[in-house]
């Protein structure tokens, strides 16, 4: 008699139809003569391509001298088998998608496709610098109250920003070069053209900087991270192109680069740095307050800002504020998003100021989306 557990551990009930057709000395067409079973039928059950029906178990019983009901349990036990292996899959590929969104990383092009579940595995886990499947992530990201466990787009994102700024050449970073660089930078606050110098200006200070389309879900606006002691990284996403935003969120990540933030451990990662969502600097943890007090006071020196406050408040008039910003020297809607940060005009206030600069930096920064594809690295 055959036995059923050996056979639902790895065969399909063909394997023994033809065990015991060997035994008799018959063909498969001696088969379908004796239980009128057609030839293709039975071919196909001994390849494994078709199941076992009741009709087909009752005259193999016949033929055999077994009972149907075995035949019967050899086909249910060995489906079982096969879709408890196919869970197995889908439950490894459901753990590969929570590690990253693994579509679209292959859309961007940050992995190769593949429906091969260990090739997959393998170019995922080189991708995120792990080992293996099951080792946790570290990223976090502060929040109002504490921190808060960065989520698989926001993870990968900032391992393509890892990736991509190994690729750019930059000088070593120090002190002197860093006072360097805000020197030149504060010259290239008034006109938006001027900011395709940046990625130059920063790479001759020592500070590489890529610029990453950001993944759904991501809310990104930037990070900051070190290749080594003397390599700070400033990635941004851009997730809002105005001029504004793009100082503002370059400005705290430099701000992070000054106090040495995320040397020797895990990026910074900020997340919801501007807009509607953000968390007022009065809220956050004493890390990125320096940061965003940094940022402010490079744009437009705080003092300077509150003179100006005492002089008009309430009346900001749009002259007012075009002429403030041309004695300082820094373009209108700097001074326009200082005053939206402290509350003193609203979000909709001169909003023609707010002119696009993405596409201006991206003429002169290592880029990876909005339709721009970086070189191999």
């Amino acid at each position: 008699m055959l036995d059923i557990r050996e056979v639902a551990e790895a065969f399909p009930p063909g394997e023994f139809i033809k065990d015991e057709l060997e035994a008799r000395g018959w063909t498969q067409d001696v088969l379908a003569e004796i239980t009128s079973i057609p030839a293709p039928v039975i071919s196909n059950i001994v390849k494994g391509k078709r199941a076992i029906s009741p009709e087909i178990a009752s005259h193999l019983a016949a033929a055999f001298g077994t009972t149907a009901q075995l035949w019967m349990n050899l086909e249910t036990s060995y489906q079982l088998w096969t879709d408890t292996r196919a869970d197995v899959n889908v439950a490894r590929k459901a753990q590969l998608y929570a590690l990253a969104p693994v579509s679209e990383l292959v859309k961007r092009g940050w992995i190769e496709a593949t429906k091969n579940l260990d090739l997959l595995e393998e170019r995922l886990l080189r991708f995120l610098e792990r080992k293996n499947i099951d080792e946790p992530s570290k990223l976090v990201y502060a929040t109002k109250k504490s921190t808060e466990q960065a989520n698989a787009s926001q993870v990968a994102w900032v391992h393509r920003a890892k990736k991509l700024a190994r690729g750019i050449h930059a000088a070593r970073f120090s002190d002197e070069s860093f006072a360097r660089t805000l020197k030149r930078l504060k010259e290239l606050r008034k006109n938006p053209e001027d900011i395709r110098e940046i990625p130059k200006v920063l790479a001759e200070g020592g500070i590489r900087l890529v610029l990453i389309e950001g993944l759904a879900h991501g809310k990104i606006d930037g990070a900051t991270f070190w290749l080594d002691d003397h390599s700070p990284v400033i990635a941004l996403s851009m997730r809002y192109d105005r001029i504004d935003h793009f100082w503002f969120a370059l400005m705290h990540e430099l701000g992070h680069v000054a106090n040495r933030d995320a040397l020797g451990g895990l990026p910074i990662l900020d997340v919801n740095l501007v807009g509607d969502e953000t968390i007022p600097s009065e809220d956050k943890s004493e890390i990125e307050r320096r940061a965003d007090l940094f940022a402010q006071d490079f744009l437009v020196e705080q003092k300077e800002i509150e003179k100006f406050i005492g002089r008009v408040a309430p009346l900001y008039s749009k002259q007012k504020i075009k002429n403030f910003s041309a004695r300082i020297g820094v373009h209108p809607a700097i001074v326009l998003g200082q005053l939206q940060h402290r509350r003193e005009v609203d979000w909709f206030h001169s909003r023609e100021m707010l002119v696009k600069v993405r596409e201006i930096l991206i003429s002169g920064a290592l880029t990876d989306g909005w339709g721009h594809t970086p070189p191999a690295i």
